[in-house]
């Protein structure tokens, strides 16, 4: 009889010290593995859409520390008795396929009965253990590139009120069905520093825990902030999440806002995302061919929205 491989304490590369995206744990010298879980209610009506996203934004955990998905387990709430059966199996209809294209395989997963549908996915990937990516280790005069438009969490809440555009509901939608893959795979080719895909803390959120955990503060420029149709326009007229308010409570005095800033934008950086870019940290020299190489192989919106600086009076700063 074989026995299982022993694993010590020492074999754990990333645990939750730094809030990164994943954690990540050496098998042997040349192999890790990296695990994540992601959950949520539906943010659109079309459950086989809600799938998709909960799905890209369960793998985009992996893409962000650099690694390679494989396997995927769904996680399902469900209200039995409330809601038509074909409703769940157009979500999980849509996850099964996302994970395909992502090359991942969904090898089974857990159900309960609850008051309201949620779905996501709990996904193991692989790494080697030299090439992992952290949301740490920014350096200074590092430039930042954004992948993906902002603006999903407000753009869900105008929907929810029969007050988003077809324009902009179909760019937030392609937005987060969107897989991190493209990004994930040119980003290996660069020495990159850190990286954090961006999702519920907001852009700033998420900035400031690289900015702290490397002791630089982030200069982020809103006028590069890459946005989805009207969503700063929407910002303005209220529809904004609770989740935004929490992040503009957790954050104040942590980070400095411009007050000459639209406050459209404003809202915009604080904005929940749900299947969000990533933030890379790269630099400064690869900066505009990271940004080419990611247009050329479709991630259309990328682009540097700042850079790092020595330490300041806030970890963020937005300009």
């Amino acid at each position: 009889m074989h026995s299982l491989p022993k694993f010590e304490h020492v074999d754990l590369i990333v645990g939750v010290e730094t809030s990164d995206d994943a954690g990540v744990f050496r098998l042997r010298s040349d192999l890790a593995i990296v695990n994540t879980v992601d959950f949520f209610t539906p943010i659109v009506d079309d459950p086989y859409t809600f799938g998709q996203i909960a799905a890209a934004n369960a793998l985009s955990d992996i893409y962000a520390m650099g690694g390679e998905p494989k396997t995927a387990m769904n996680i399902v709430c469900f209200p039995k008795g409330k809601m038509d059966i074909q409703v769940l199996a157009q979500v999980l209809k849509g996850g099964g396929d996302k994970a395909r294209e992502s090359g991942t395989v969904v090898v089974g997963g857990h159900s309960i009965i609850d008051k309201e549908l949620k779905y996501g996915m709990a996904i193991t990937g692989v790494i080697h253990p030299d090439r992992v990516i952290r949301n740490v280790g920014v350096q200074e005069d590092d430039a930042l590139v954004l992948t993906k438009p902002l603006g999903t969490g407000i753009i869900a809440t105008a929907l929810k009120k029969k007050k988003a555009s077809k324009e902009s509901i179909q760019a937030a939608i392609a937005s987060m069905t969107a897989l991190n893959k493209a990004a994930a795979a040119v980003m290996r080719n660069y020495p990159v520093h850190a990286c954090s895909d961006v999702t519920g803390y907001g852009l700033l959120g998420h900035a400031l825990e690289m900015a702290s955990g490397s002791s630089v503060t982030l200069i982020l420029e809103s006028a590069k902030l890459p946005l989805l149709h009207r969503a700063a326009r929407l910002a303005e007229k209220g529809y904004l999440t609770g989740g935004c308010k929490r992040n503009r409570e957790f954050l104040q005095g942590k980070i400095s806002v411009n007050q000459s800033i639209r406050e459209g934008l404003i809202e915009v950086a604080f904005d929940p995302q749900t299947s969000g870019g990533l933030l890379i940290a790269v630099p400064e020299r690869y900066g505009p061919k990271l940004v080419d190489d990611l247009q050329a192989q479709g991630v259309k919106a990328a682009t540097t929205i700042g850079y790092a600086t020595s330490l300041q009076k806030a970890w963020v700063r937005l300009v």
